[in-house]
């Protein structure tokens, strides 16, 4: 059969967990790397697309090609690994420490933020023709994304911090839920429909991914946006990578482990 039952793909989540913990630093972060570059990609894809059409949906339908095209791949992003890697923790696989778990964390974030930043350098300077113009007018888009929202919110103080946090958990939920999308198949054509669903979800309903802010905000102030890099850091990436990690661990993680890997007892028939 080409679709796994639910105790099969969550057991693959921990396998999948407990092998990027154990996985070489070299490995990690270019494989990082090219997932953050191939979402950035992807993201500058689906605003031309906005752009173009006048229709956002539009773009929220085509954004996933590059979430599907990464993983298909067997690259990594942040909001995944914050889901998989402590199912490995929990489970209790040998060797699997807290340290070892906050170390692919970090690696991760690293990896992401470099090839999403490669591509911000690179569409800014396609946009603005090598820095020698002002930015065409995807790039004054991607600008005024990211004075919206940084700016936005930071406005509302707490209430703005708090409406960020969420949108940012609930983000992670169907991210990761992506994530799993990509392991319930063994065909190609069942990951991509899998994947799809959710992430096209994300992108229609504006979520905070952190990865994909990676590349919305350093362009936004390579293309001479009016927010500061301390304001990217305190009023998005921040609270986006606490609410992605919260939202993506406790709707999809841990609820699927606890009632497919840990399950209750069943009852007893007489």
């Amino acid at each position: 059969m080409s679709y796994l039952v639910p105790s099969e793909f969550v057991t693959k989540m921990v396998d999948a967990g407990e092998s990027k913990i154990f996985m070489s630093t070299r490995d990690t972060v270019i494989r990082a790397y090219m997932a953050g570059a191939i979402l950035a990609l992807a993201a500058v894809f689906a605003v031309t697309v906005n752009v173009q059409t006048g229709y956002p949906i539009i773009g929220a339908i085509l954004f996933p090609v590059g979430f599907c095209m990464l993983y298909l791949l067997g690259f990594d992003l942040l909001t995944g690994v914050f889901v998989l890697t402590p199912l490995a923790l929990i489970d209790k696989r040998p060797g699997v420490t807290v340290k070892g778990v906050l170390r692919n964390w970090g690696l991760v974030f690293v990896g992401n933020f470099g090839g999403a930043f490669t591509v911000a350098v690179l569409m800014a300077i396609v946009f603005t023709y090598g820095f020698s113009n002002p930015p065409d007018k995807v790039g004054q888009v991607i600008a005024h994304i990211g004075e919206g929202r940084t700016l936005g919110y930071a406005q509302y103080g707490a209430a703005g911090m708090l409406t960020l946090f969420v949108r940012g958990m609930l983000c992670n939920w169907m991210v990761s839920t992506g994530v799993v999308g990509a392991m319930i198949s063994t065909t190609v054509t069942g990951k991509v429909v899998a994947m799809w669903m959710p992430i096209m979800v994300f992108f229609a309903m504006v979520f905070e991914h952190s990865v994909v802010n990676m590349f919305l905000f350093p362009s936004g102030l390579l293309l001479g946006a009016k927010f500061s890099f301390m304001d990217y850091l305190i009023w998005n990436e921040i609270p986006t990578v606490l609410g992605n990690l919260v939202g993506g661990l406790s709707f999809t993680g841990l609820t699927l482990y606890a009632t497919h890997v840990r399950t209750a007892p069943k009852r007893k028939v007489m």
